[in-house]
């Protein structure tokens, strides 16, 4: 048990729970909402700007911590290869038009890491990526809403106790315990 548990909770607790989580949104993004997914190297989602009416490119984020130091230098290295790329086509492309979108949070939350971005290009958090992506002010009250509505109907705790169960079987099996 012990030994399954160690295995399970940090793919439940770990990066991988934050990357299924912004992988999804993005496809909501996408299919949902008026953003389409990007062709673009390092870009997740294209969307016109409901404030300023202009095109931006985004890598969307979890939450406010979900990056580290090494996704500095891998986020504004797509964003350069972008702007060399526009400079190259003679598109006009302004240094605010690649952007990180962070789902959910307040600017205050950000790490580091985030900040350091945001020296370069923006970082928008939560309501204010919401509202630029749909144009609705209320929309990323609506959504949080909806998440611990749904967070609340669900009680994965089963769940997670029958994978560990099974898994400890299958060690139990593998190593004749």
């Amino acid at each position: 048990q012990s030994m399954a548990k160690a295995l399970i909770y940090p793919r439940i607790l770990g990066t991988s729970i934050n990357t299924s989580f912004g992988t999804n949104m993005q496809y909501f993004c996408n299919e949902v909402l008026s953003s389409y997914a990007s062709t673009t190297s390092g870009i997740d989602i294209e969307f016109v700007d409901c404030i300023d009416g202009r095109k931006k490119y985004a890598q969307i984020k979890s939450g406010p911590n979900c990056i580290n130091k090494d996704d500095i230098k891998t986020i504004t290295g797509h964003f350069k290869s972008i702007h060399n790329l526009a400079r190259a086509n003679k598109l006009q492309l302004n240094t605010t038009d690649c952007i990180v979108c962070v789902i959910y949070g307040k600017k205050d939350e950000l790490n580091d890491h985030y900040k350091k971005i945001n020296e370069y290009y923006p970082v928008y958090v939560g309501q204010d990526f919401w509202f630029r992506l749909t144009g609705d002010k209320e929309f990323y009250n609506d959504i949080i809403n909806a998440f611990v509505e749904a967070g609340n109907d669900a009680d994965s705790t089963k769940l997670i106790n029958e994978v560990i169960d099974k898994l400890a079987r299958k060690i139990e099996k593998a190593y004749d315990l």
